[in-house]
């Protein structure tokens, strides 16, 4: 057994973490960052799964990367280049059309005209409401948590900004907050828009990573969270990174390393080290102990509180609040490699205003199977009942499009974002042949939309929540480190009481998307971690 002394100790190489450690290590803190796997990144990962075919394995748009860490960890200087995606394309069931938004303004609203010109009407207020509402709602991931049950004046100072900020809307955007806040987004569309494809499509933003359809309430709320993406000044902008998510991962390292942090590979933390009340360290699970004053889990809540330390060190109440943290796993992935790309069906053949080349150019996007709100309910109802969906909703791009390096000359990597993989089956636990069933069930969908699919797969990874949660730790396979719900926000992000940070034991700090404000790849809790901790350690 070896000891090792630091400033601060970081559990989990995932982006928060990372984050976290570059920020105390510009401080000029003396940072370890412990990671259990053979590299960074956590669900923000690229592997070379089958030989010179690489795959965003997780996680693999980028949107929401807080714009002050991409300027403050200096990240472009750091290899961070992110590469945009500026089409949705839905294809119909029956390859007899499409719907397609894009770049070009004027085009889209054309192509929406095809369907309804009501709704082509709309498009423009609706997507200049939602810029604001987006824009209103921003500062809101930048923000400490407030506690609005303490009368201290600078917890209610902060409320009482935030509260004033929302008053000043006017009239008409105040009551389209409500209704995000408490809508579903099936609901939510159906008094913007009448086409069935193009609300099914965008009502997904609200369930991505969630375990609820798209009637469910509160996902109004979760789609105006993917609103927020922002790149390179672009509000709303989402983009992909070169070399896949696992690039984004490499450039916070290389930052971190940059400004003196320490980052080690293969070292699992079995728990956390605590004296008279206070974390003091880590213990590795080769026995290698490591001790700093400072020690900071970027893993989800269930195991930073249930599983790191001994619940004699927690509050019951907290204990209970972690235990009921709504965390379920919901969502899958299949990656493919590909001889060529697919042939969809309805993307043959331009329609109205369209061009070839505009329809080529589509592929460069995400291509979304979803083609009815009923379809994705449907989905949801497979899910709701212990079964991954027969006929899943699958938003899927190219990487290979964007990034050529990503696949062999003429080849390509398919990466397909699934819902719904639920993490508890009726008919007992994930196995090896459910996995493959589940992938089949993916391919068979994908098939009826480009039939030559299965023809051109070279090699196909299927990863269901419980893979995700085998593989990088995450309780359930939940990609955002838990619900988003209105009840798992803001100050009850993971627990009311607990939500800026902190834990009940001194020295031991949270930063993972379990905290405030969420999940994706925003950065935003590990730098909001990380300024709570230099401002206790001064």
């Amino acid at each position: 057994m070896t000891t090792h002394t630091y400033d601060a100790l970081i559990i989990g190489g995932g982006h928060n973490g990372l984050t976290t450690a570059a920020y105390l290590a510009k401080a000029g803190k003396k940072v370890l960052v412990l990671e259990q796997r053979h590299l960074v990144g956590g669900a923000t990962v690229t592997e070379e799964i089958i030989p010179g075919f690489k795959f965003t394995v997780f996680s693999y748009v980028v949107s929401l990367l807080r714009p002050e860490v991409i300027r403050d960890l200096q990240l472009p200087k750091h290899g961070l280049k992110i590469l945009p995606l500026e089409s949705t394309i839905t294809p119909m069931r029956d390859g007899s059309d499409y719907i397609l938004r894009d770049a070009d303004h004027w085009a889209t609203v054309r192509n929406l005209a095809r369907f309804s010109p009501r709704d082509a009407e709309t498009y423009d207020e609706y997507s200049h409401t939602m810029y604001f509402m987006a824009k209103a709602v921003k500062p809101i991931l930048s923000l400490l948590p407030p506690d609005p049950t303490k009368y201290d004046p600078r917890e209610l100072m902060p409320l009482a900004k935030l509260g004033k900020h929302f008053l000043n809307l006017d009239e008409e955007h105040l009551y389209t907050f409500i209704k995000l806040m408490t809508m579903s987004s099936a609901d939510f569309l159906d008094e913007w828009f009448e086409t069935d494809p193009l609300k099914a499509t965008m009502s997904a933003s609200g369930i991505i990573g969630t375990f609820l359809g798209p009637r469910s309430p509160g996902t109004a709320y979760v789609l105006l969270h993917h609103y927020m993406g922002e790149i390179d000044g672009v509000f709303r902008a989402w983009g992909f990174q070169k070399g896949g998510t696992g690039g984004v991962a490499e450039a916070l390292a290389s930052s971190a390393r940059s400004f003196g942090a320490e980052i080690r590979l293969n070292a699992a933390v079995d728990q956390v080290i605590v004296k008279g009340g206070k974390a003091v360290g880590v213990a590795l699970k080769n026995g290698d102990e490591f001790y700093a004053p400072i020690v900071v889990s970027s893993l989800d809540p269930k195991l930073t509180f249930l599983k790191l330390v001994d619940k004699s060190h927690l509050p019951d109440q907290l204990v209970s609040d972690i235990q009921r943290f709504n965390i379920k796993g919901s969502s899958g992935k299949v990656n493919l490699a590909l001889d060529a790309l697919p042939d969809f069906t309805a993307l043959r053949t331009p329609r109205g205003q369209d061009t070839p080349a505009r329809l080529r150019a589509a592929y460069k996007g995400a291509i979304s199977i979803s083609p009815s709100l009923d379809y994705m309910e449907r989905a949801y109802d497979d899910a709701k009942y212990g079964n991954f969906s027969q006929r899943p909703y699958i938003d899927m791009i190219f990487p290979s499009l964007l990034d050529p390096d990503m696949a062999p000359p003429g080849k390509h990597v398919m990466s397909c974002f699934v819902q719904y993989a639920p993490y508890e089956l009726a008919d007992g636990e994930w196995t090896d042949a459910k996995r493959e069933a589940f992938g089949d069930a993916v391919i068979d969908t994908l098939s009826e939309y480009a039939p030559n699919l299965k023809n051109l797969i070279i090699g196909r990874q299927v990863r269901s929540p419980k893979d995700i949660e085998d593989t990088t730790g995450l309780s359930q396979g939940n990609i955002f480190a838990g619900e988003l719900s209105l009840s798992q926000l803001l100050f009850l992000r993971p627990a009311a009481g607990w939500a800026k940070y902190r834990t009940p034991i001194a020295g031991y700090y949270q930063c993972g998307s379990g905290t405030h404000p969420g999940g994706g790849i925003s950065s935003a809790p590990g730098r909001l971690a990380a300024l709570e901790i230099l401002k206790d350690a001064k």
